[in-house]
């Protein structure tokens, strides 16, 4: 009998009040699963880096592993220096260290092109202080040339000193596991936590695919069409998939599973419970 996977939890740094109020609930609701981190996100070229560091604060602060994610795009080597120092001096121990999207408009790369740089920089300031998390694209980076290309890229940012990496989501478990072949052909043995999306609504579960190459199956996009604007059996015939989902995947052996939450609590805690992960 496979052991039960740990959860984590990735949230956004709210912009206002009312959007900080309701994080602080959706993290106590989520807290009933015994999450092994809340990671927090930066924003296009690090646009909330301050807000993501006051959001990681606060879940410290909370009792809870918060693990910020650093991105490297428009930033110099000195404001992730600083960036880092600030993590080290609270007690912050880990990252999601990332490329990161180019903000609308802006070209300028500044200190770092992708993110094997950003982790060889870290592990050259901090050694190992940080325990680091990289992304993982099953269904292979929007930009990469071709699948090989992909997978060594992949490979850089381990070689450069990664301790595991997380997933963007994806519906076609094959995917996952033909990855994770790939991986283990590469000689590639450190722990990959698949990304797990909840479905909310059609038109915006489609735009994230479209962001980040992730394929909606035909079958899969065309029920999720049918519902039109009812919204609530949209995301209870949602439910359904993605428990499916995180079955096949923990029959599989993942030691982990890691929640897109959106900072909304309900949908991801009706996924958990049908999983008897509680």
């Amino acid at each position: 009998m496979n052991k039960k996977p740990s959860v984590s939890f990735e949230f956004f740094p709210p912009q206002t009040d009312e959007g900080l109020s309701k994080l602080n609930e959706t993290i106590s609701n989520l807290s009933q699963f015994k999450p092994e981190f809340y990671s927090v996100t930066f924003g296009a070229g690090g646009s909330t880096k301050e807000k993501t560091y006051d959001t990681v604060l606060k879940i410290r602060d909370h009792g809870y592993l918060a693990v910020p994610h650093i991105s490297c795009i428009s930033s110099s080597k000195e404001e992730i220096r600083e960036l880092l120092k600030k993590y080290q001096d609270n007690g912050i121990n880990r990252l999601v260290a990332l490329r990161g999207d180019h903000p609308s408009g802006v070209v300028d790369i500044v200190d770092f092109s992708y993110a094997n740089e950003l982790v060889s920089f870290i592990r050259e300031e901090t050694g190992d202080f940080f325990n680091i998390e990289v992304a993982a694209y099953p269904e292979f980076h929007p930009e990469a040339l071709t699948a090989q290309d992909d997978i060594n890229n992949f490979k850089r940012k381990l070689d450069a000193g990664a301790n595991g990496a997380i997933t963007q989501f994806f519906f076609n478990v094959d995917a996952y596991f033909k990855f994770i072949e790939e991986c283990q052909r590469k000689n590639i043995d450190l722990p990959i936590t698949p990304g797990i999306m909840p479905i909310y609504n059609y038109k915006q579960l489609s735009r994230f695919a479209s962001n980040c190459g992730a394929e909606i199956p035909r079958w899969l996009r065309m029920k999720l069409e049918s519902f039109g604007d009812d919204l609530d059996s949209l995301r209870d015939f949602g439910v359904e998939v993605i428990s499916e989902l995180c079955e096949t995947l923990i029959q599989y052996g993942v030691p982990s599973l890691h929640f897109y939450t959106l900072n909304k609590s309900k949908t991801v805690s009706r996924i958990i419970k049908n999983l008897s992960l509680v």
